[in-house]
């Protein structure tokens, strides 16, 4: 019987290194809701508030900004509908104190921020490149490792062993050390600055054959056996037994090579060069340095860039799981 004080601790150390995970992304959706000017004062961190100022003119109430206040009269600047100081009126417009007042609102929620953060620069041609490349990416990944998967699971060849040891040896490669070499082949092939540059060379993934081969030996024996009996042929075999067996795996795979694809950025900014052709990360690299001074709008671009990615991992949360401890069974 397990210690009630040791779970407790457990638990209360995951909630813990929970939390710290999850406040950044906290932090990033209550930016992108607040202001500029509420985030510069720094007088909120999680909950988004506003204060301004408006001058009671007659039976209108105009926003303003208060330059000056003393002697029972306000200094102030009247703005128009877009925040800027309206030319309608005097610059430095001295009217009576009392018709100037503080507005405080709390919480103050600015959902027009993802409006102007996906305006501001072409995010539906970004969101929509990433998703054709992720779309056929997941289509040549989900093919090329089930075919490996299955030769390393379940056929008999020469040197078996050692072709996916040195498979799964490819995995301790990071990409900088490659990334040259990879553009100077995609050059001779005359792929750069293309879709294929995008797609082709991530059509095999080998964490995701490990995680089919692995999926595939643990399936009973007795399976194959009796598709022999009927007659099945090998492919038949694969297609007709292993993969109804596989949807978990699949999934996990498809979710895996959805987020590699759409957190892909060193790649396809090195690779391609066309503004039309830049998937998300690469834009939101630019629009980064097009609006570098308003974190809000950072802030909301970001959010909606996750968000898809976000919502996929837990819907599939208990596939992946499961994949998981199949992964981690012995041979």
């Amino acid at each position: 019987m397990k210690n009630p004080i040791a779970s407790a601790l457990t638990y209360i150390f995951l909630i813990i290194f929970g939390a710290v995970m999850v406040v950044p992304f906290i932090w990033m959706l209550s930016t992108s809701l607040m202001t500029q000017g509420e985030f510069n004062k720094n007088d909120s961190i999680f909950i988004p508030k506003e204060e301004y100022h408006v001058w009671q003119d007659g039976d209108t109430e105009r926003r303003v900004i208060l330059v000056q206040s003393k002697d029972g009269k306000a200094v102030i600047h009247v703005l128009n509908s877009e925040g800027q100081i309206s030319t309608d009126f005097e610059e430095y417009l001295e009217v009576p104190d009392d018709q100037v007042k503080m507005v405080r609102k709390k919480p103050s929620f600015h959902f027009d921020n993802f409006v102007k953060a996906f305006k501001k620069v072409p995010f539906a041609t970004y969101f929509a490149n990433t998703l054709y490349v992720s779309f056929i990416t997941l289509i040549g990944v989900l093919i090329s490792s089930v075919l490996a998967a299955y030769a390393f699971a379940r056929l008999e060849f020469k040197g078996k062993d050692l072709i996916f040891y040195l498979f799964l040896s490819m995995m301790m490669v990071p990409e900088p050390i490659y990334i040259i070499s990879s553009y100077i082949m995609l050059d001779k092939f005359n792929w750069l600055d293309t879709y294929n540059a995008l797609i082709i060379p991530w059509c095999v993934n080998i964490f995701t054959i490990f995680l089919f081969r692995q999926h595939f030996k643990s399936l009973p024996q007795e399976l194959f056996d009796a598709a022999s009996i009927d007659g099945c042929s090998t492919f038949g075999m694969l297609t007709r037994v292993v993969l109804p067996l596989s949807k978990g795996v699949m999934a996990t795979a498809a979710v895996f090579s959805v987020i590699g694809s759409w957190n892909s950025f060193m790649w396809p900014l090195v690779m391609t060069d066309r503004p039309e052709l830049r998937v998300l990360q690469v834009g939101l690299s630019y629009f980064n340095q097009e609006a570098s001074t308003q974190t809000t709008l950072l802030m909301a671009a970001s959010t909606f860039s996750i968000v898809p990615i976000l919502i996929i991992f837990f819907l599939a949360q208990k596939q992946i799981i499961a994949s998981y401890a199949k992964a981690g069974l012995k041979d």
